[in-house]
């Protein structure tokens, strides 16, 4: 077991103690790039920008959990969507759920792609990725889609939510993107307008789960924010980037909101305990 996993478990039991949950999630190593096509802009709902795109052949196999059903990490993602489901379906729907990670390059943004992916094939679940990294969007290109408007747009200049949305063509899986880079988000993402966002994405629909992708924790506090204003917190670590104490100084920071484990990622050790190479 590694130092990172040791002080992970320990962090996890002090401070879940039943609820959390240590997933595995392999990281495949390879450069992204999508096939995924669009048919263009509709614009028949209102005003409503819709970009409908239909994923004929879906080229990035980083979005295992769309293309890869069976494969060892994509039961993984679906491992972790159960875990997911038994966590936050009570009595109270908790179905705001943030990714974040310590460092970047830890998989926060794959996690929380193939986490969506994985939620919107079920049955009984339709999911909204909000892509709140304001500060370096990517969902958008691993869809291979190029929005018009986004979360940006909704809070700087007023745009209904409904007028961002894009629908990916992949299950149930409805997009709200960042649209434009900003330098400096925090005042944005603390906005009054930013919870009135949330609620308004919370209580729309009943069954539906929204996933808000995030900025490292280590390197900014919009992640801290945000966490206030959701239901749920998700952390991801890629074995050996970040040290054990970046890990806990991070964690220790969202001690006051509801952590529902940690995802260990990219781990070496677990594919050798399986007997199997996953890498090309």
């Amino acid at each position: 077991m590694s130092r990172i996993e040791q002080a992970l478990k320990k962090v996890s039991r002090d401070r879940l103690e039943t609820s959390r949950v240590m997933v595995d999630v392999p990281d495949k190593k390879v450069s992204p790039g999508s096939s995924i096509n669009s048919k263009g802009l509709d614009r028949r709902n209102e005003g409503a920008v819709l970009l409908d795109v239909q994923p004929l052949s879906i080229a990035d196999r980083m979005l295992v959990a769309a293309h890869e059903n069976g494969s060892v990490a994509a039961e993984e993602y679906n491992k972790l969507r159960s875990t997911i489901i038994a966590l936050t379906r009570g009595e109270v729907f908790l179905n705001t759920l943030l990714v974040t990670s310590t460092a970047s390059d830890e998989g926060k943004t794959i996690t929380a792609l193939n986490l969506a992916i994985s939620l919107a094939k079920e049955q009984d679940h339709t999911v909204l990725l909000v892509d709140a990294d304001l500060r370096r969007p990517s969902i958008h290109k691993y869809l291979d889609i190029e929005p018009e408007f986004g979360l940006v747009n909704c809070l700087r200049d007023g745009l209904p939510v409904e007028s961002a949305l894009v629908k990916t063509g992949i299950g149930k899986l409805v997009l709200l993107p960042a649209g434009e880079s900003v330098k400096d988000p925090l005042d944005m993402l603390s906005s009054m307008r930013m919870r009135e966002i949330i609620e308004e994405l919370k209580s729309r629909y009943s069954e539906r789960y929204v996933i808000f992708d995030t900025p490292p924790a280590q390197i900014f506090s919009d992640a801290v924010v945000l966490a206030d204003m959701v239901d749920s917190t998700l952390f991801v670590v890629r074995e050996n980037r970040a040290s054990k104490a970046d890990i806990q100084k991070v964690l220790e920071s969202f001690k006051k909101h509801n952590l529902l484990g940690v995802v260990y990622n990219d781990s070496n050790t677990y594919l050798k305990k399986q007997n199997y190479y996953y890498y090309d």
